[in-house]
């Protein structure tokens, strides 16, 4: 597995243990990526995403909320919330990563982490919110 796909992966689960126990658990986070893999680069990589997203939480969840057709916010799943917060936190500030790289990512990350459709529910509200940063930078 690639390092960057594996530090996705201890991101979204890092910012699922944020979203259902609450922003006390920053403190576990580093723990919890040393028990969890041995590369130092794939935990640094996932402590700054995790810490990138979280410190940028609202103007990702803004850019969500906006994105999501028929769908409000608060039904979304934990999981798949963690996955659109990265991805988003990613497709707005992590410029060195290509914007279809990103969304790519996350699509993979829906197919291995939640339900059968949560890939194409994924796919969707990042393409919209690719459109509104394309739009925006404009």
């Amino acid at each position: 597995m690639d390092r960057r796909t594996r530090a996705r992966e201890l991101a979204i689960q890092g910012l699922y243990q944020l979203d259902v126990q609450g922003p006390d658990v920053f403190e576990f986070l580093g723990e919890f990526f040393i028990e969890t893999d041995a590369d130092d680069y794939i935990r640094s990589l996932a402590s700054d995403w995790t810490k990138g997203t979280w410190e940028n939480l609202a103007d990702c969840d803004e850019l969500i909320t906006a994105s999501t057709i028929k769908w409000q916010f608060s039904r979304l799943s934990p999981v798949d919330k963690s996955i659109l917060r990265l991805a988003v936190y990613q497709l707005k500030l992590c410029r060195e990563i290509p914007p279809k790289v990103v969304i790519n990512e996350a699509i993979e990350l829906a197919k291995k982490f939640s339900t059968d459709k949560s890939p194409g529910f994924v796919n969707g509200v990042l393409d919209a919110v690719l459109k509104k940063l394309v739009a925006r930078d404009s």
